[in-house]
């Protein structure tokens, strides 16, 4: 299905939080984000943020997915997606899927590429972790890779998570990012630049 791919290794991190009280939340007075579930399961809508916030980050694994499975994912026991707004503008989403009592994965997590960079991650994170754990859960969790946002891991260990496992594996993945529009990635490299100055 794609095309222009390359044989390469991934990493990826597990981490953990074992206790609400390993939060360490960020909390900024003048950030703008409200947070609000969405109440319908939309396949469309999980996918919309799967592609537009993953595309630089080569998020591929669910793009063969067809609607019957995306429309399994969402309406599954446990699952749900809440959205990030500013000015009545979707920035950002995450996803968390368990059920209460149980485990609680941090399915998907991330900020639009125009949005990111602001310092509103941390935020979001801190308002993920506490949805995570009102389910009540038993232990948060979540998985990322070599190949997400570099402040990706510093941030998760920032709120308290750690690190409890790492694997190297082969994948097959797209010579260059996907998007959410071809080139869209050079502006994360400019706004990178930017902010580390």
């Amino acid at each position: 299905m794609l095309m222009n791919t390359i044989q390469t290794t991934e990493t990826i991190y597990y981490l953990e939080m074992l206790q609400p009280g390993h939060l360490v939340a960020k909390q900024k007075a003048d950030c703008p984000l409200d947070v609000r579930q969405s109440l319908l399961p939309s396949p469309e809508l999980s996918r919309f943020f799967y592609t537009t916030v993953g595309g630089d980050w080569r998020w591929v694994d669910r793009l063969k997915w067809t609607y019957s499975q995306w429309q399994t994912w969402v309406t599954r026991p446990g699952y749900g997606l809440w959205i990030a707004y500013v000015s009545d503008t979707p920035v950002g989403y995450f996803e968390l899927d368990g059920e209460a009592g149980g485990e609680v994965e941090l399915a998907f997590f991330g900020l639009l590429p125009q949005f990111t960079n602001r310092g509103w991650g941390g935020t979001l994170l801190t308002q993920a972790v506490q949805e995570a754990w009102a389910k009540p859960a038993k232990r948060v969790w979540l998985h990322t890779c070599s190949f997400d946002h570099p402040r990706a891991i510093p941030n998760y260990q920032a709120r308290g998570f750690r690190l409890y496992r790492t694997e190297t594996i082969p994948k097959e993945m797209p010579a260059a990012p996907l998007g959410p529009w071809p080139g869209a990635d050079k502006r994360h490299e400019e706004s990178a630049q930017q902010f580390a100055k």
